[in-house]
């Protein structure tokens, strides 16, 4: 069946039976080719009739579905002509994994971060109203997406717009309930039926014209109707808004779905619809364990085993450490936004739950309830990856720094992660933090380094940050002392005339290149710079003024990163030497595997030796 489907359009060929069959396949389908590339499975699992459905009532792209987050959008991927791009699903030049709207014209609007879609939605139906056009706009947003706030300053503002708009909330953190069935779909029917309306409508006028009881009449029966409502209408938050609210809908029954789609394309004004499903249906294992199955990486299909090696991720690191920090120090408490196993904070759950925080996706509240925490004496750090950190941009500034307060931000996924592509690159955290009054940053070459800085950390008294990267570590000792203070960089390789200043992840790549530079007679100093901010002043200018030439290297974007305040620091103190920034240009980096990535944009050792080896060359010539 579904080798037949090249487009929506041929969906609404198939019968009921023929979309369940196809519903099968396409399970299927998606645990065959995630299995092998990795990829975001449990909840494109349980979206998969919903987005039949969809495509079934509704006709892409002159309808706009958008997507929230936009990682539940691989059957909509498929069921619009991309099924054979999924070999190389979240691959270096394939297929992206969220929408991309150079991808497909089917793809309206591009999510990557959660709780945007009804806001992009309504932006999307008031230009339609603007144009004159008629077309339906759908946003699909899940349980978790609507934690967001920014998903209820849009729910607020639609509900009072009376435009037509339909919102899908797709919930799927709990089982189907009592009331979804029959009773349920009836309800739905009877309030979506444009008798129902016509018949309302006709009351109110009957009502009116008879002086002078009828207006007291109907008001009465207003407010009886509104109580009983209030009763037995379990979306009336929803109602309240100002949205018609429909469900709960079982999210795996195709003909519900494709009933209450089909109602609801008749009615005029916001719509919520109320969708149950079961994330990562059809596969026990992700059924199990859908956080595991959320963002899975390649796996076994017989036993839901993932192909890993055993070692510790850099989160695994950060969490374990605080952990048994924490176990001596009572003032110590953690934070997530929803990302407890994604953070390595799942050790710290375990062993101090009474401590641990989840505020679900929110990170500008955890910002400043972390900053509250600390108002009244506690210690808490964020844990929260380096894209998520981007949207709590204000409070970390207003509600942390400004006040001076030591909330820690453990910034994880720093640098290039790869597969996630443009939304997800963690390259701009330096820029955006080290101009921040107040702010301290860190970024560790290695696990050992990450184990001493949050050890660092616990000592200093204002806001710090520590940024660490994706991936795995290889042997390190959470018992390691901290032999390093704020600021101190490290002396990695004594040399002549050359030096690289590298941060992070990126002194490894400098100590590649070195040892591939000495084969051509250039010896240059390699240092460690530990910290974004406060860089190493002395150190800094002393080895600067012995060489002639500079190079910096950093897991960041060149606009405002260390490379910058580098340079600043040179001018301001007369130094004027070649300088060389390394680092992510101008633009948004693509989806691919970092390796790929760091040699295309020639962040690798051996594009370092290239440049050192040109520059030199250069110079000698």
């Amino acid at each position: 069946m579904l080798e037949k489907i090249n487009s929506p359009y041929d969906i609404k060929k198939l019968n009921t039976n023929e979309l369940e069959l196809l519903s099968e396949e396409i399970r299927s389908f998606l645990i065959n080719h995630i299995s092998k590339t990795g990829g975001h499975l449990a909840s494109n699992l349980g979206v998969v009739e919903l987005t039949i459905a969809l495509h079934y009532v509704f006709n892409s792209p002159i309808d706009k579905i958008i997507w929230d987050v936009g990682h539940q959008s691989y059957v909509h991927k498929i069921l619009t002509g991309r099924r054979d791009l999924f070999d190389k699903l979240r691959k270096f030049n394939g297929l992206s994994g969220f929408p991309k709207r150079k991808e497909s014209v089917h793809d309206i609007f591009e999510t990557g971060h959660s709780s945007t879609s009804i806001s992009a939605a309504l932006g999307i139906a008031k230009a339609r109203d603007l144009n004159n056009e008629k077309y339906s706009v759908i946003s699909v947003i899940g349980d978790g997406a609507l934690t967001g706030g920014m998903a209820f300053e849009a729910l607020n503002d639609a509900g009072r717009s009376k435009t037509n708009l339909i919102v899908i909330l797709n919930h799927n953190e709990m089982s189907i309930s009592k009331n979804v069935g029959s009773l349920s779909l009836y309800l739905s029917k009877l309030r979506t039926d444009p008798g129902y309306f016509r018949l309302k409508k006709d009351l109110e006028n009957v009502l009116n014209i008879i002086p002078p009881i009828g207006k007291s009449i109907y008001k009465s029966i207003e407010k009886i109707k509104d109580s009983i409502k209030q009763l037995i209408v379990p979306g009336m938050i929803f109602e309240e808004m100002g949205f018609k609210y429909l469900g709960p809908i079982d999210g795996h029954d195709i003909d519900s779905l494709i009933d209450v789609f089909t109602r609801a394309k008749k009615i005029t004004g916001p719509i919520f619809i109320h969708i149950i499903t079961k994330k990562g249906k059809g596969y026990k294992y992700a059924e199990n364990n859908p956080d595991k199955f959320h963002s899975a990486s390649p796996f076994n299909i017989a036993t839901g085993e993932f192909k890993k090696n055993g070692r510790d991720t850099y989160s695994d690191v950060f969490g374990k450490t605080l952990t048994d920090l924490a176990l001596k120090d009572p003032k110590i408490v953690a934070i997530t936004a929803a990302m407890p196993d994604g953070t390595g904070l799942n050790h710290f759950a375990e062993k101090i739950p009474e401590r641990f925080y989840d505020v679900g996706i929110a990170e500008q509240h955890a910002v400043t309830f972390a900053a509250g925490m600390a108002v009244n004496g506690y210690k808490p750090y964020f844990a929260v990856y380096s894209t998520f950190l981007q949207r709590a941009f204000d409070q970390v500034i207003h509600d942390i720094c400004i006040q001076n307060l030591p909330v820690v931000l453990g910034i994880d996924r720093a640098g290039i992660v790869g597969e996630d592509g443009e939304t997800h690159q963690g390259i701009f955290d330096i820029s955006y933090l080290r101009m921040i009054p107040n702010m301290i940053i860190m970024a560790p070459k290695d696990a050992n380094e990450l184990v001493e800085m949050i050890k660092l950390s616990t000592k200093i008294k204002g806001p710090c940050a520590i940024r660490y990267p994706k991936g795995k570590v290889d042997e390190y000792d959470r018992n390691r002392s901290c032999n390093f203070d704020i600021g101190n960089a490290e002396v990695l390789s004594e040399g002549n005339n050359v030096v690289i200043f590298a941060l992070g992840r990126m002194v490894n790549t400098a100590m590649k290149a070195k040892y591939e530079l000495e084969k051509y007679s250039i010896f240059p100093y390699v240092i460690n710079l530990r910290f974004a901010k406060p860089l190493d002043i002395n150190l800094i200018l002393d080895i600067s003024r012995k060489v002639d030439y500079i190079f910096t290297i950093e897991d960041n974007v060149i606009s405002g990163g260390i490379g910058s305040g580098i340079l600043e620091l040179l001018n301001e103190n007369g130094i004027y030497k070649k300088v060389v920034r390394i680092g992510f240009p101008d633009k948004f980096i693509e989806h691919g595997d970092v390796d790929s990535l760091f040699k295309k944009y020639k962040l690798d050792s051996n594009s370092l030796v290239k440049y050192v080896i040109e520059v030199c060359g250069d110079a000698k010539s």
